[in-house]
């Protein structure tokens, strides 16, 4: 059992523990503010202990470290770090500002890590639900708020539905095959002749599970609900890291034990992206809500996301790798140009309050117009290369009906992305917001510098992003 491949895990679970003790014993009323600076510190130093860590498979082939798993975690600690910098000031003002809440979001984190290294169905499901309980309780972490414990009694019920589903999948699958190994998986099913036709239920089941998880339709119907009534320092992390690692576990049992099965589950894959996209661009046109304006975007992104799988191929994995990377910083700079809509000590959360930004806050409104039309696949903004990627490899693999509708998809986002813009610097000007704290300030200005500048780094990330990829398919 060589334990040294998980030293950043168990690093992470540690300081969990540490933050928690530290938390309980301070004599001060609330020291949410220096728990938080400390799990902030806790994700930095994970961070290079990822990049250090060997490679190699441990714990009897439950837990594998590779190229893949790095480049997952990485993005993973990444929005975690940023969405507990936001909570710094987001927290204090909405009253919120508990010890509690940077411990769960790093237990939150090292499950999202588990799922990247997850060699085995069961490693699968421990990590997913830690990550997905310490998420349930974040949500209606505004106790006193309706909307907000209300977001977390719809999360937890639908969760535990989908979770439920991915068990007995997972069952099946251990029921037909014999083994919950990804490598045991892959032999035995190399071997078979015919594929019993509860096995291909069983994978389907596993892929309902997780596509829960990434809000892909139809399973998305807790997403515009949760997104808006759950804590906007919460909705930042539930849009970026969480989304990473379910792609993570996608990517690697699609790819990995049941890749040779594409030609059974290909046709699925496919629905279900082409769906998603459809639905989250036509339901975000009636939004006048930033949050459910988000939500219905972020299930969109997923679909653009989910043609690499449905691709199937290296090239598609890739293409998925470099727009969840770009999605990730879009995702956490919108999220932190929310956080500043504050008007006399009360948050915003309208379209029709960012009226007029461009002569209040210029900047605000120039940093939000760029995430914008990254989003809308802009270029030569992030989001454009990302689509660029995944469009180009459905067209290699001849799957021009995903393309084709990735692109009407993105000339309908387009509108919708438009009318944001429009708002801010067409329309009649309200009242300035509220001074914004230097950490939201922070957190904007770069996520907007890489969203803007991603093409000087887009051969550093393709490269990484090959890297990782070709694990899967060698």
């Amino acid at each position: 059992m060589n334990w040294t491949l998980a030293v950043p895990e168990i690093f992470l679970s540690v300081c969990g523990l540490a933050i928690l003790v530290f938390g309980v014993l301070q004599k001060r009323r609330e020291p949410s503010f220096s728990c938080t600076v400390l799990a902030i510190a806790a994700f930095v130093v994970t961070a290079f202990l990822v990049i250090q860590a060997p490679e190699g498979a441990g714990y009897k082939g439950t837990f594998v470290n590779d190229g893949f798993a790095r480049f997952m975690k990485i993005l993973g600690l990444v929005g975690a770090a940023f969405s507990a910098i936001l909570a710094l000031d987001y927290n204090g003002r909405q009253k919120i500002d508990r010890f509690e809440f940077p411990v769960l979001l790093l237990f939150s984190t090292v499950g999202t890590m588990m799922m990247a290294s997850s060699e085995n169905l069961m490693t699968l499901y421990v990590g997913l639900e830690l990550q997905s309980l310490a998420i349930y309780i974040l949500c209606a972490f505004a106790r006193d708020e309706l909307t907000s414990a209300e977001a977390g009694l719809k999360y937890f019920v639908l969760g535990s539905l989908a979770s439920g589903l991915l068990l007995y999948g997972i069952s099946l699958v251990y029921g037909f095959a014999g083994t919950m190994e990804y490598t045991g998986l892959r032999t035995a099913l190399t071997g078979a002749g015919v594929v019993p036709a509860g096995l291909v239920i069983g994978i389907v089941f596993v892929f309902v599970g997780l596509a829960f998880k990434l809000s892909a339709a139809p399973f998305h119907m807790w997403t515009p609900d949760v997104y808006q009534g759950a804590p906007t320092s919460v909705t930042a992390f539930m849009a970026g890291a969480p989304k990473v690692a379910a792609f993570a576990l996608l990517l690697r049992v699609m790819a990995g034990p049941f890749g040779h099965l594409a030609h059974q589950w290909q046709l699925l894959v496919e629905l279900v992206a082409i769906t998603t996209m459809l639905v989250g661009s036509l339901a975000a046109i009636p939004q006048v809500n930033i949050k459910r304006l988000m939500a219905y975007s972020s299930i969109g992104h997923m679909g653009y996301a989910m043609i690499g799988v449905a691709v199937g191929t290296e090239a598609g994995t890739r293409g998925t790798l470099v727009y969840l990377t770009t999605y990730l910083f879009m995702t956490i700079g919108v999220f932190a140009c929310i956080m500043a809509m504050r008007r006399r000590g009360r948050p915003l959360d309208r379209i029709s309050d960012l009226a007029g930004l461009s002569r209040t806050d210029p900047m605000l409104a120039l940093a939000m117009a760029i995430f914008m039309f990254s989003m809308a696949g802009v270029p030569p903004l992030s989001g454009f290369f990302g689509k660029l990627l995944v469009f180009s490899a459905a067209v290699q693999s001849g799957m021009w009906t995903l393309a084709v509708v990735g692109v009407v998809s993105s000339i309908i986002g387009l509108y919708y992305y438009w009318k944001v813009v429009k708002v801010m610097y067409l329309d009649a000007p309200l009242p300035a917001f509220d001074r914004r704290a230097p950490s939201i300030s922070f957190v904007a200005g770069a996520m907007g510098l890489v969203t803007a500048l991603f093409l000087l780094v887009l051969g550093p990330v393709n490269g990484a992003a090959q890297a990782a990829a070709l694990v899967l398919f060698r």
